[in-house]
């Protein structure tokens, strides 16, 4: 057969296929995963039964199949961000700005039967693990060249960093995860922590002992 033959049928198949993955996710995102039948995506795919039995036995091993593509998409995309910038401190605030936006576009999917169902999927678990020693690695080069705090374990900060921008999901604009962000960035940079015994009392106080001091406006937030 020849390959120009081989690889139109592939790219069918590969069509297909996304066709239903697409199609599934919408359908149990909108009617809920226990609503969704064989026979609907078939229907709202343009293909027939026997068709999508070829490619799958059931509805959750579809939406297995839809899940694991997005977690390469995403996964990919974030090495991506990372490798086209230069230096420990830039590439994690375009890591971490791209994991909050992908964060909230997948806002749809959180607290829902779909969502549960789905994380218990042990690919969500290494892809997890992945990204965590992605952030995990650019903190520990950045605090060796000073860029990011070293009184904190890299890998404690990188749990902290990725549970912070998971909030953006619930957020209503890309410029408010961008000013996440830009909060949790600044927690990371903050290497001199107020000492305990000097603390402040409340927030007003907070204020006060720094508001003539200008040059020392980053230190002291390690605990909001």
């Amino acid at each position: 057969m020849p390959k120009l033959w081989n690889e139109t049928i592939e790219a069918h198949r590969r069509a297909v296929r996304d066709a239903i993955l697409n199609t599934t996710a919408e359908l149990a995102a909108e009617h809920g995963l226990r609503s969704v039948t064989m026979s609907q995506i078939a229907e709202k795919a343009g293909i027939g039964r026997a068709t999508l039995y070829k490619y799958f036995p059931d509805v959750e091993a579809i939406l297995l199949a839809w899940h694991d593509r997005q977690i390469t998409e995403h996964l990919g995309q974030l090495t991506e961000v990372r490798d086209r910038t230069d230096g420990a401190g830039e590439q994690l605030e375009a890591v971490l700005r791209a994991f909050a936006h992908i964060s909230r576009q997948s806002r749809g999917h959180h607290g829902t039967e779909l969502s549960a169902f789905l994380h218990r999927d042990e690919r969500v678990v290494r892809a997890q693990q992945q990204l965590h020693g992605m952030v995990r690695d650019l903190l520990a080069e950045g605090a060796q060249i000073g860029v990011f705090r070293d009184d904190i374990a890299p890998d404690e900060l990188a749990t902290y960093c990725l549970h912070a921008l998971t909030a953006a999901a619930a957020l209503p604009s890309e410029a408010a995860a961008d000013r996440l962000v830009t909060v949790t960035l600044s927690g990371l940079r903050d290497g001199h922590p107020m000492p305990e015994d000097r603390e402040p009392t409340s927030r007003h106080e907070h204020h006060g002992r720094h508001a003539g001091h200008s040059g020392h406006s980053g230190q002291g937030r390690s605990g909001h």
